[in-house]
């Protein structure tokens, strides 16, 4: 699975909100409920926030080993 958790992080170590995200540099709403879900979004999508961010991948997303479980 992968997992934005790093995005949040990243994004309040560098002072920007949901709220700038949405007016001042026109991510859609919906997008960040799919990063919040941890939900597929296209590498656009990453590419735009590691510019916003001024940041690399890695400090967005990061691939989490789901449980096997039965």
């Amino acid at each position: 699975m992968i997992s934005y958790d790093r995005l949040w992080l990243t994004m309040k170590e560098r002072g920007v909100t949901q709220y700038s995200l949405i007016k001042n540099f026109g991510i859609s709403p919906a997008q960040i409920t799919r990063l919040k879900r941890n939900e597929s979004v296209s590498t656009h999508t990453i590419e735009v926030f590691c510019r916003i961010l001024d940041c690399n991948v890695e400090d967005i997303m990061q691939y989490v080993k789901e449980n096997e479980q039965e």
